[in-house]
């Protein structure tokens, strides 16, 4: 039987030091309970460590989710294993993952030591984690500009000390597969332990290069690849999951390697993480992008039509595209509109369908086409939402060639009702002054995203906003309308509720403020 590669998916942790990623804790359970769907085997939940917000949603899903290996990142300093160690206790299969940089520009310019002293850090911090749960990941950070003498070293000792898995990480994206590939295959020729761990590999996208270089230690004997969902990630990003799986399955003549991912759960796993963390799928990116199965040249669409494989080297409903014809309209039912979701991946709560199934009676009063993509905007906009301490009553604006944009908003708070009218350079403009008057909080506008779901003046707009609290805090609202100004509205007040409901969860803990990505 052909050798199986372990899937470590990093979406939750690296993923969301994407700068501007942004997901609370309850959005974090959601992509770590669809990851569990997914079947990868390693899911790292967090940096335990890093902030409170971290240890929580780290012991939040170590308690909950089942099936994969839950894993928390730290550095080899003791209160980090500890603060890991604990975060996961509810975990039916934990992991410790510690780390430290071993290349020389780490070693002498960050951390100020020898390598000897950093040797015995890593073996020291093997040794505590080992002292808490039998399965211990250990990465040596920058491998990839580690000089090989000393990483094989490295490696070695933090086997015997007892890893069970010894990562190697392109952390800054600068190898080139070839150079790569060749240096996983020394590490199997040189450690004389290695086969006593799972030898794992994580890659960065700084050169485009993270897939490729993933896929060339595969070939190596890298037994282990660690990615996140779109490829999200610091700086230029990760390897993308569903692009080393799908390279791996379409080319299994050539790699002789499986994994166990439910590969018909990608699509669902992509629009996820993109609508939690406001960030777009390109639309030609591969895999989940909507053009990945999209076919517009007239000999290419003869092809296809007369035999799919001319063009398509994967059927897209084994990633699981599931079209995007009309199903649903005015007269359409709740039943109806149960079993539509459900198709495309998304189990309701009672609550949640009650809600969105409004959403959709009164976009299906107003559109008369409602398609696939409709209805997960209005599944998105809908759920992962938090207490409203505003919430949108009323709003009018008028606008003219020559005239001056002009805002009228009632907002309903626990205070009561809030009334005022203003203006700006443009209707959104007018809207979002217009409401900082009324909630009068500090704050920064720092993002604004618009997207069409659809084609057509018909189409459902998505907005997306990013806010600042002066501090070192962003939050993400989004909001879908048929009108983009109403959409504009949803996602800024969505984003003005968070900052408050998160801002008092921080006051009542009574902790110092933590930077997050809400």
């Amino acid at each position: 039987m052909s050798k199986r590669i372990k899937i470590f998916d990093t979406t939750l942790r690296d993923g969301e030091q994407s700068a501007g990623a942004s997901m609370n804790i309850e959005q974090k359970l959601e992509v770590a309970k669809q990851l569990a769907r997914l079947k990868v085997d390693v899911i790292e939940a967090g940096f335990a460590a890093s902030s409170p917000g971290d240890f929580e949603a780290v012991k939040t899903i170590a308690e909950i989710v089942k099936g994969p290996i839950i894993a928390s990142l730290c550095r080899c300093r003791d209160s980090d294993i500890d603060a890991a160690a604990e975060a996961l206790k509810g975990a039916a299969r934990p992991r410790i993952h510690t780390f430290i940089a071993t290349s020389d520009i780490h070693v002498e310019k960050k951390f100020r030591k020898t390598r000897e002293e950093i040797l015995e850090m890593a073996v020291n911090a093997v040794r505590r984690a080992k002292g808490y749960y039998e399965d211990v990941e250990f990465s040596t950070e920058d491998a990839s500009r580690t000089g090989v003498d000393y990483l094989c070293q490295v490696i070695e000792a933090v086997i015997d000390a007892g890893a069970t898995t010894v990562n190697i990480p392109d952390t800054v994206g600068y190898a080139i597969p070839s150079e790569w590939g060749a240096l996983i295959r020394q590490v199997f020729e040189r450690v004389p332990n290695v086969g006593k761990a799972t030898i794992s590999i994580h890659c960065h996208n700084d050169l485009g290069l993270a897939v490729a270089n993933s896929l060339a230690a595969v070939q190596a004997g890298a037994g282990q690849v660690e990615c996140t969902i779109n490829g999200i990630g610091e700086r230029a990003g990760n390897a993308a999951l569903e692009e080393i799986v799908m390279a791996l399955k379409t080319r299994q003549d050539l790699f002789d390697v499986r994994t166990t991912v439910n590969t018909k759960e990608f699509y669902r796993a992509s629009r996820l993480v993109s609508d939690v963390t406001g960030f777009t799928v390109q639309p030609n990116k591969a895999i989940v992008g909507r053009n990945a199965f999209s076919h517009e040249a007239g000999i290419h669409q003869d092809g296809v039509l007369k035999e799919r494989t001319t063009y398509e080297i994967m059927d897209p409903s084994d990633v699981g595209w599931v079209g995007s014809g009309l199903v649903l309209g005015r007269r359409s039912g709740k039943h109806a509109f149960s079993e539509r979701l459900k198709a495309l991946g998304y189990e309701l709560s009672q609550p949640d369908l009650e809600k969105a199934f409004a959403r959709f009676k009164e976009i299906a009063d107003k559109k008369k086409e409602v398609f696939d993509e409709d209805l997960e905007a209005i599944v998105a906009d809908e759920m992962y939402t938090i207490p409203e301490t505003y919430h949108l009553e009323y709003m009018n604006v008028m606008t003219s060639l020559e005239g001056v944009p002009t805002a009228t908003i009632r907002l309903k708070s626990s205070d009561g009702e809030l009334l005022d009218a203003g203006i700006g350079v443009g209707c959104v403009d007018a809207v979002y002054k217009t409401i900082d008057k009324l909630v009068n909080l500090p704050h920064t506008l720092i993002d604004y995203t618009v997207k069409s779901v659809t084609g057509g003046t018909d189409a459902l707009g998505e907005v997306t906003v990013k806010l600042g609290d002066n501090g070192n805090n962003i939050y993400t609202g989004r909001g879908a309308s048929l009108d983009i100004v109403e959409a504009s509205a949803k996602a800024y007040i969505q984003a003005i509720n968070k900052l408050v409901h998160y801002q008092s969860k921080r006051s009542q803990a009574g902790g110092p403020p933590t930077k997050a990505i809400l």
